[in-house]
């Protein structure tokens, strides 16, 4: 059975705890300190394993984007699947990356403002580009009449921003599983945006 090196081990639980507080007090209010102690480390063993509160900041901030990127792609693989079918899949996608850590997924939706240049902007630009993926799934779904939305812009921005509040209800030991849950919304979201005679 494969062992997990003892500086990924503890890197790992540091980040952990870190999204934790991040999470509870916000990035601005929690201090390396804060984090040492509640770690159990003296504050100058902590900057042996990090070199700043940021650094965790970058890496789940980066992370999630990048799962969130590969939920979609895997979801729309099927590019001859009607679009309804690659939007559905791409909303239990997001859901599923949002419930795999809702500490993580509370502090990429709302701690990305403390990222420091130029990683705030390149943080914007993921965001932007996967808004538009969504946009661009949903303006092809009413260009070929499976979806009715006024407008694709509106249709992805309403979309996006109802699964994003996700983080503020779900709990993990709640009565609905990820995949409940996923399945439930993606029904709720998509009745509104199917073409029906």
């Amino acid at each position: 059975m494969p062992t997990v090196a003892p500086q990924r081990s503890r890197k790992a639980q540091i980040d952990r705890t870190a999204t934790a507080l991040f999470r509870a007090r916000g990035f601005a209010a929690t201090s390396m300190r804060e984090l040492a102690t509640e770690l159990g480390l003296e504050a100058g063993s902590l900057y042996s394993h990090i070199k700043s509160k940021e650094e965790i900041l970058h890496r789940v901030c980066f992370g999630l984007a990048e799962e969130f990127f590969a939920g979609f792609a895997a979801a729309t693989a099927q590019n001859s699947a009607p679009v309804a079918t690659q939007l559905r899949q791409a909303i239990e996608a997001h859901v599923r990356v949002l419930t795999r850590d809702s500490a993580a997924s509370a502090v990429f939706l709302h701690e990305w403002r403390h990222l420091s240049e130029p990683a705030r902007t390149e943080f914007l630009a993921l965001r932007d580009r996967y808004e538009v993926a969504f946009r661009t799934l949903i303006q092809r779904g009413l260009a070929q009449g499976e979806l009715h939305a006024p407008d694709a812009a509106f249709a992805a921005l309403t979309l996006l921003a109802s699964l994003n509040w996700l983080p503020a209800w779900y709990r993990p030991d709640g009565n609905l599983t990820p995949d409940e849950i996923a399945h439930r919304l993606a029904e709720q979201l998509l009745g509104g945006l199917l073409f029906n005679e």
